[in-house]
């Protein structure tokens, strides 16, 4: 987390690998191109411009050599679009990823020719000190390849004909690449660098209704403005990652979009962006569910809580605003929270402001008990003494009986009951209540499984 005055605990961003940005003006083909480099469909893509407002990081492979590339929006002069603010924004991170990254690959579009846009984009390139490669998209075949030497023009070295759409090109463009990979860096592509492993570490989505904060939350996090930050609903489309190191060790934060209920989804862009949102909840470890405080909990906050419950995923909710709230507001989202989420049980709330970061030094001691609650393995000598007990208090209807049970797995945690017959989803709620209670589990979700089996 970025250092803050309210105590926040310092985070590094994760960057081993060497950093390829895809920048360009709106519509050339950037998210096409990176989805063909991929190998598959990550970016958003859709036919109207615009669609891609944050920087996505993925890592990526060629030929064995591994590096990280970055699709980022497109470029445009300030006050150019319909939306001067939200554009200067987008600009400005293709701007930061010009200047970070190892090479430049700027995409132009072979049937537009050089247009202004174009022209402004080359022109904050030829002052970098790294290397910079244009590819000229939309190159279906041979007898177009003659268009790409009016881009000449643009002082950025001879273009490279590729059609991201079809995969045409586009291996000459990375052999390119690597080889303009600084001497170091090409060694560290080529070798790969040692990492943690995906199946090692935390992975925390941030989801929430459009404009409850989630991307001011995720930059406060990683202390770096990655994700456009907007008072326009539904600015972030895709799910943002990155890897930062954190005293619990390496973290992966995710920002998704804005879900809203697909009744009021009527754009294709927008119905991609819920699914990658859902999809990485179903990917992740923990999520944090931020709640506009001074909204309070809605119908569809409630949805969004129970999705994320079904997929297993434990659950942090984030009040924020909270500081905008005054005592009488305050008393009665608590009241909210009670009533629309009490199917969370012990779920934490924290109260923050992801504006100033105050309430959120409480975040990593929070997440460090929730981890070790999911990853928690259980003897099966305590499963079965825990479960006893709790027949002895309260036998199941119908001579039903768990004669035997053991924790199948963590991540969360799942028990597996054996049992002479079906048991009630009431007494299969009981039973789960008292094994929160024995073991501590009160914010994760639990997971029993009965097989039936002949009695004794």
């Amino acid at each position: 987390m970025a250092n803050s005055s309210s105590g926040t605990a310092p985070i590094s961003v994760t960057r081993s690998l060497p950093t390829v940005a895809i920048v360009g003006r709106p519509n050339v083909g950037k998210s096409t191109l990176m989805n063909r480099i991929l190998g598959r469909r990550e970016a958003i893509v859709a036919e109207q411009p615009g669609v891609t407002r944050d920087r996505k990081e993925m890592p990526a492979n060629w030929q064995g050599r591994e590096f990280t590339v970055v699709d980022t929006g497109g470029w445009l002069p300030l006050g150019a679009g319909d939306n001067a603010s939200m554009d200067a924004k987008v600009s400005a991170q293709s701007e930061r990823s010009m200047g970070e990254a190892d090479v430049v690959v700027m995409v132009v579009d072979s049937q537009a020719g050089v247009t202004a846009d174009d022209e402004g984009v080359a022109g904050r390139l030829r002052g970098r000190a790294g290397p910079v490669l244009v590819a000229v998209n939309k190159v279906d075949d041979e007898a177009h390849e003659n268009f790409i030497w009016e881009f000449v023009k643009l002082g950025l070295g001879d273009p490279f004909p590729v059609s991201a759409l079809h995969g045409r090109g586009v291996g000459d463009l990375l052999d390119a690449v690597m080889d303009a990979f600084p001497e170091t860096l090409a060694r560290d592509a080529e070798a790969g660098l040692e990492r943690e492993s995906d199946d090692a570490m935390v992975s925390v989505s941030i989801v929430g209704r459009p404009n409850a904060g989630k991307s001011t939350l995720f930059n406060r996090l990683i202390g770096d403005d990655r994700s456009v930050v907007h008072d326009q609903p539904g600015t972030t489309r895709d799910a943002i990652d990155t890897v930062v190191q954190t005293e619990l060790g390496p973290i992966r934060f995710v920002d998704t979009a804005g879900m809203r209920r697909r009744a009021r989804i009527d754009q294709a862009a927008e119905y991609y962006s819920l699914l990658r949102a859902l999809a990485a909840v179903d990917r992740s470890d923990i999520a944090l569910l931020v709640i506009d405080a001074t909204v309070g909990v809605t119908h569809q906050d409630q949805r969004l809580a129970e999705r994320i419950d079904g997929a297993g995923c434990p659950i942090v909710l984030l009040l924020n605003k909270w500081d905008l709230l005054d005592t009488e507001a305050r008393e009665a989202i608590a009241l909210d929270i009670d009533r629309r989420l009490h199917f969370l049980g012990e779920a934490a709330v924290l109260r923050v402001s992801a504006l100033s970061g105050k309430g959120l030094n409480r975040l990593l001691p929070e997440l460090r008990g929730v981890i070790a609650e999911y990853r928690r393995r259980i003897p099966t000598q305590a499963v079965n003494r825990v479960l006893r007990d709790a027949q002895a208090a309260h036998p199941a209807p119908d001579g039903a009986r768990v004669l035997y049970a053991t924790q199948g797995a963590a991540d969360p945690p799942t028990f597996t009951l054996f049992a002479n017959r079906t048991l009630p989803r009431t007494y299969l709620r009981y039973l789960e209540r008292r094994l929160r209670e024995a073991f501590d589990l009160g914010s994760v979700p639990v997971k029993l499984r009965v097989r039936r089996r002949s009695g004794e």
